[in-house]
């Protein structure tokens, strides 16, 4: 039976490529650490990747396919160095986070790169994607470097998506707080057509791997749409939010997807190559309506990673709406 070996496993995005694997019939190991199980029928192999030690007991096996999630640069070139010569193919996923120009339209996987991450460096995700891409190109021949955009879906724990289905379902009738969204666009990938991609295509080279443009409106519209909200839509300019402490794209007190005006091309983003892949896009309601059903699942007001709670947003509504 083919060995996979997918460094990772237990989480979000990692866990359905091992699920993958395993349907596809391969023997499957997870290398993680923590307490999360991996996908049934797969083998979890507990150890922590600061442990120099931690690859010993899979370096005797041969590998039809080992599978790279991690964002430190140090723990790709360890995993390399110890496995790479027992691996018949190599996937790295990185991020379109590696990319410097966030202006260019229809940027493709040429585009200009941060400056790799050094040793001693603070603590910077796209730079420590582009340290572990070139490690990945110098030590593996045979190895696929995928740059995905925003990944959403339902179990999303960056909550960057799933914050818009929960905020409009939350508010029912009653107002919701938006950013301004002219001349702003939105492409996201889901999960699970990622993972089938990561799976699917054992090539070599750089993909992005990132959905179609829409227009921020246009999504926010289809996602109000789907979660019934019929209250009014408060418009709140780049400057009136800034001024209030509300923060671009992500985390505490933020509202996800909207990004300064300075970044239009941060989300368009050619895929080209990932449809030439064999990559596919699921429908965009499809989408929506599985977030949608997992955000009331999991609590339409429970604590998020990105958003405002209803009582922020509502306090910010007052603010936007009375007199100056």
């Amino acid at each position: 039976m083919d060995q996979v070996l997918v460094l990772g496993g237990t989480g979000w995005l990692s866990g359905r490529i091992a699920q993958r694997w395993r349907d596809a019939g391969a023997e499957v190991t997870c290398l993680a650490r923590g307490e999360r199980p991996a996908p049934d029928g797969t083998v979890l192999c507990r150890g922590d990747r600061d442990d120099p030690g931690v690859y010993d007991p899979l370096a005797e096996q041969h590998w039809i396919e080992v599978v790279d999630v991690s964002s430190r640069a140090d723990h790709v070139t360890a995993a390399l160095a110890a496995l790479g010569d027992r691996a018949d193919h190599w996937t790295y996923v990185s991020s379109l986070s590696v990319y410097a120009d966030d202006v260019t339209d229809g940027l493709d996987e040429s585009g200009l790169r941060h400056a790799p991450a050094q040793r001693g460096d603070a603590y910077d995700y796209g730079a420590q994607k582009v340290a572990a891409e070139d490690a990945v190109t110098a030590l593996v021949e045979n190895a696929l470097i995928v740059r995905p955009g925003l990944i959403v879906g339902a179990g999303d724990p960056s909550d960057r998506f799933g914050y818009w289905p929960a905020a409009f379902a939350r508010a029912g009738s009653e107002p919701v707080l938006v950013p301004e969204s002219a001349d702003r666009s939105v492409q996201v990938v889901d999960v699970d057509d990622l993972a089938d991609v990561v799976v699917g295509e054992l090539g070599q080279g750089v993909m992005n791997a990132i959905g179609d443009v829409h227009p921020l409106a246009e999504l926010l519209s289809r996602i109000r749409a789907g979660a019934g909200h019929t209250g009014e839509l408060r418009e709140a300019s780049d400057e009136w939010l800034e001024g209030h402490g509300v923060q671009y794209w992500m985390g505490e007190r933020s509202l996800p997807l909207w990004l300064p005006a300075d970044m239009p091309g941060f989300m368009r983003r050619d895929s080209s190559a990932y449809r030439a892949a064999g990559g596919v896009h699921r429908p965009l309601a499809e989408t929506i309506r599985a977030v949608l059903d997992d955000e009331r699942t999991r609590g339409l007001d429970r604590a998020r990673r990105a958003g405002l709670s209803r009582a922020d947003e509502l306090a910010l509504l007052a603010q936007l709406t009375s007199p100056s």
